[in-house]
Parts: structure tokens; C-alpha cells; sequence
């Protein structure tokens, strides 16, 4: 199965992740990063596996970021 990585103590907070994929991410009020919703994570890494159909949008959420802190796995 496909999974979202998302190194979140580099992420600058621009918002592209919940406008493209807002079903997967939200934005933190707290700091103002992304949060990969229902993911597990240590040390700022987190990790969300999701379904073979929703890994091309995930991919595209990743390309947009402009830091890359977005990484999608097979």
C-alpha cells in the first residue's frame, strides 16, 4: 500500500497540501504547519498509508510543495 511521509518540522506552513487534498491535511492553529490527519508519527516524521486510488493526487500534492516535505511510497 501507498504512504504519505510528511517531515513536518520542516514544513513552512503555505497551505498548498489542505487546498489540493484537504481530506488528508490540515492546518495547525497551534503553529500553523500542516498535519497529516490519522497519521502516526516520531520525531516531526508521520507516516499515513492510504489507498492505491488516492496515490496519483497524493503525488500531486507532493510536487506542489515547495519545501518537499511531502513524500509518497509505493
Amino acid at each position: 500500500m501507498p504512504k504519505i511521509i510528511h517531515y513536518r518540522n520542516k514544513c513552512i506552513g503555505c497551505g498548498i497540501c489542505q487546498q489540493q487534498q484537504p481530506v488528508h491535511w490540515r492546518m495547525s492553529k497551534k503553529d500553523g504547519k500542516a498535519t497529516l490527519i490519522n497519521a502516526a508519527g516520531k520525531k516531526d516524521v508521520y507516516v499515513l498509508t492510504i489507498h492505491r486510488q488516492l496515490q496519483q493526487a497524493s503525488k500531486e500534492v507532493a510536487a506542489a510543495c515547495p519545501v518537499r516535505v511531502i513524500k509518497v511510497t509505493l
